[in-house]
């Protein structure tokens, strides 16, 4: 008995799906919750400043221009797989300090308390697939792959040359 249907079980095996197609796809889930910030922080720097002091948050202006900078970088660096093993690993950090620092759901008790769990648990799940990318790479359909796929041509292009003499 199979447990995996055969139109399946051949898609699943194709290199360029798996290796390719379904960690574009994952990258490209990943980030619009970043441009979204990424948004709010550019059309409304003062609303968010405001949040940042309501939660007990010093250097602001510092810390909300780093944010802006990790956010927006990091997102275009994940979806085109550019040094998207640091960038996923920077964003991995960068998250995980927001949600302790702005989404402490134990310290909240009523309906303001299951809104910043959600976010909390959601923000869990984005660093999940952030650390996935950083440790496993963003794929075969990413620059990075292309650029190694590149130097290993040269690489290669060199000792031939340097064999032929």
């Amino acid at each position: 008995m199979r447990l995996i249907p055969a139109p399946v079980s051949e898609l699943l095996s194709n290199t360029q799906f798996r290796f390719g197609f379904l960690p574009l796809v994952a990258r490209l889930l990943v980030t619009p919750e970043f441009l979204v910030a990424v948004r709010g922080k550019t059309f409304d720097w003062s609303g968010q400043a405001e949040y940042m002091q309501s939660k007990g948050m010093t250097m602001i202006v510092p810390l909300l221009a780093m944010a802006l900078v990790i956010e927006a970088v990091g997102s275009v660096c994940v979806i085109l797989g550019y040094r998207a093993r640091l960038a996923a690993a920077v964003m991995f950090v960068y998250l995980g300090i927001v949600s302790v620092r702005l989404h402490a759901f134990w310290n909240q008790t009523g309906m303001s308390a299951d809104s910043t769990e959600a976010t909390f648990f959601r923000n869990l799940g984005m660093m999940g697939c952030l650390l996935m990318i950083s440790v496993y790479g963003p794929g075969l359909w990413s620059l990075d792959h292309r650029s190694a796929a590149i130097d290993h041509e040269i690489a290669a292009a060199a000792e031939r040359f340097s064999s032929s003499w």
